[in-house]
């Protein structure tokens, strides 16, 4: 198999054992975490390194563009919109500056933290 630059699944799954040991039998924790490392072996396995490396690249590249729908000064006008019934899943707001998703979860619209670009190359204070 060969290596992909910067990509080495063998580390990234012996780098899941502590954390799926820490974790008790049974629990959601570690069902997924054996369920992220399964993952990382059928790409292994498989031989397809390189696409994922791919499509890791384009999946965490913070230059992308996203629209905002609409911005709301508060959370509550944002209620009010959302409640209105016009939001759409997958549709980005932005809240008192902050960036939103609507998700339909259940039968009913929710938000979802959802970071903007900005938000994400934002300095730590």
């Amino acid at each position: 198999m060969a290596k992909t630059p910067g990509l080495d699944l063998d580390d990234m799954l012996l780098a899941l054992n502590p954390f799926i040991d820490g974790q008790s039998e049974g629990s959601k924790e570690r069902a997924a975490l054996e369920l992220a490392q399964a993952a990382l072996l059928y790409i292994r396995d498989r031989g397809q390194e390189a696409d994922f490396a791919t499509y890791y690249a384009r999946f965490s590249d913070t230059a992308f563009t996203v629209e905002v729908s609409h911005e709301f000064a508060t959370r509550e006008a944002a209620d009010q919109w959302l409640a209105s019934g016009t939001a759409r899943d997958s549709e980005r707001v932005k809240i008192a500056g902050k960036g939103f998703m609507v998700v339909e979860a259940q039968g009913r619209r929710l938000f979802m933290v959802a970071p903007l670009p900005e938000e994400l190359k934002a300095d730590p204070e």
